[in-house]
């Protein structure tokens, strides 16, 4: 039974990672049509990660209330919802209106998988559920590349998006009596264990700051990517749109592929080696981003950031019992939820303007500062969590 519902968690992780690349990719073709500047997307990748933030902070009351499965299928129907939404709108403010819900539902399906994940399942489990998250974000890609030249533009491809979607809030819904089977009810032992304690009390545990730091850095590069990836190809290498959806979904592919080797190795490495390993290929591929290469070798460099920065969030997700302790995990991952969004609302944001108003050619030289900045953070957390734990690389 717990193998079941595990398949079924990594569908819902499907689910969630469809959402997340499509706007980037889609970009180039919705602001040609809208006729907006460039930097314009910011609005939507800013208030996307808004939601998600307040929804990530609520969650542990919410899922202590619901339960994990009923709070994924309703939230995985509402970003459906969202995305028929963004198939329809015809202006930069119905984009961002139908950013709320996409928001508020991601957030609330990410808090809630991953801790869940964390308690029941072990670390290649871990790996492996974001690994599906990067089919989500692969998938998207991949569908909008097919269509987005055609009559249907990038409307269609987020059509065929919310349909997916749909069916699989659909799935999560009709097996939601596999949760209590699998694990025993959430209302029960566990509960009692689980402590919910509030953003203050949060943030005062010892390694708290750093770890929340190192989500933000890590998840403003994979969104940086996602979002600014194919503008970049695009408006510096001059691809067009549907060959650069196309090189963007090797981004995606990439971090897919990182996350299963990581689950690979799960078994025989600590979670700080593979994100040691995660590292060292995030650097060479930001190296590889910086030289003036053909389009075809920067596409390649996206593959690589997308292999080493893969790994690094599942297994910051997994140390967290293990670094705060398993009663207070559903609080710490959802500080380290809304943390993540803070990155993935800032970090693409500030570059959207940055490529506006200098070039998009900076963002070879974006990506290498946040990285420079994770590698130090790195170090600092290593020093600050509790000795207890098994040594940092």
């Amino acid at each position: 039974m717990a193998s079941l519902l595990l398949v079924i968690i990594y569908i819902a992780f499907i689910g969630l990672g469809i959402p997340d690349s499509l706007f980037g990719t889609a970009w180039p073709a919705i602001y040609t049509e809208f006729s907006l500047p460039i930097s314009c997307g910011s609005f939507v990748t800013v208030i996307i990660p808004c939601g998600t933030i307040i929804s990530s902070l609520l969650s542990s009351r919410v899922i202590s209330r619901f339960g994990t499965g009923k709070v994924t299928a309703f939230s995985t129907g509402l970003t459906a919802l969202a995305l028929l939404g963004f198939s329809c709108s015809g202006s930069l403010a119905a984009l961002c209106l139908c950013a709320v819900p996409l928001g508020l539902g991601a957030g609330a399906v990410d808090t809630a998988l991953n801790n869940y994940v964390a308690l029941h399942y072990s670390a290649v489990h871990m790996s492996f559920l974001h690994c599906f998250y990067g089919v989500g974000v692969s998938l998207s890609p991949y569908v909008l590349s097919l269509v987005i030249s055609g009559p249907a533009g990038w409307r269609g491809g987020y059509r065929i998006a919310f349909m997916i979607q749909l069916a699989i809030a659909l799935l999560v819904l009709f097996t939601l009596p596999l949760w209590s089977r699998a694990h025993g009810k959430e209302s029960g032992s566990h509960s009692r264990r689980s402590r919910s304690l509030s953003l203050p009390e949060v943030i005062r545990i010892p390694g708290v700051k750093g770890m929340c730091t190192l989500f933000i850095l890590s998840c403003g590069i994979e969104y940086t990517c996602g979002n600014w990836g194919s503008t970049f190809l695009v408006e510096y290498k001059h691809l067009a749109a549907d060959q650069a959806a196309g090189m963007v979904m090797f981004y995606y592919i990439g971090m897919a592929l990182g996350r299963f080797i990581s689950g690979l190795l799960a078994s025989r490495l600590h979670s700080w080696q593979i994100i040691r390993i995660g590292q060292l290929v995030l650097g060479a591929a930001v190296v590889i981003l910086l030289l003036p290469l053909s389009p075809y070798i920067s596409a390649a460099g996206l593959f690589l950031v997308g292999l080493g920065n893969g790994p690094l969030f599942p297994n910051f997700n997994y140390l967290t019992p293990e670094n705060f302790g398993a009663d207070v995990s559903q609080s710490v991952i959802g500080i380290q939820m809304a943390a993540s969004y803070v990155g993935i609302m800032l970090i693409p944001a500030v570059f959207g303007l940055i490529g506006q108003f200098i070039s998009p050619g900076i963002f070879p030289f974006y990506l290498l500062v946040f990285y420079v900045l994770m590698i130090l953070m790195t170090r600092q957390v290593k020093r600050t969590l509790p000795k207890k734990n098994p040594p940092v690389m």
